[in-house]
């Protein structure tokens, strides 16, 4: 099994509705998201899928939520704008990008700061 890791970051804002604290007013990160994908075996070249093609989907995939206010979004009028919902929106969406090119998106983890991140992982 081989596993690959991307990188990406992007800033938004988002106020915690339930939160009860600091968080529920308005504020803003500069989020750093790690995309973890894994492929059985490799492709043509030694490679299970190139990094150019994860770091374009992913910069993509970014894109609708960047510099943006989270709460607006619709996937957030249901769910909080958490880290951990952001987590599993970005997966969600990677998976939808890499679909049929021969990696399955194992990871997203989302940093909202250096000390501070979550992630959704696919289910066993």
């Amino acid at each position: 099994m081989y596993e690959l890791v991307v990188k990406g970051a992007f800033s938004a804002a988002h106020a915690l509705r339930n939160y009860h604290g600091k968080c529920e007013a308005l504020h803003g990160h500069n989020f750093k998201v790690e995309v973890y994908v894994r492929s059985e075996g490799l492709g043509p070249g030694g490679m299970a899928l190139d990094f150019a093609v994860i770091k374009r989907e992913l910069r993509a995939a970014l894109e609708g939520v960047d510099h943006r206010y989270l709460n607006d979004l619709p996937y957030f009028q249901d769910k909080e704008p958490s880290s951990e919902n952001l987590a599993r929106m970005i997966f969600e969406e990677m998976q939808r990008r890499l679909e049929g090119k021969g990696v399955e998106v194992y990871k997203v983890t989302v940093w909202e700061s250096e000390g501070a991140g979550a992630s959704y992982l696919r289910e066993p």
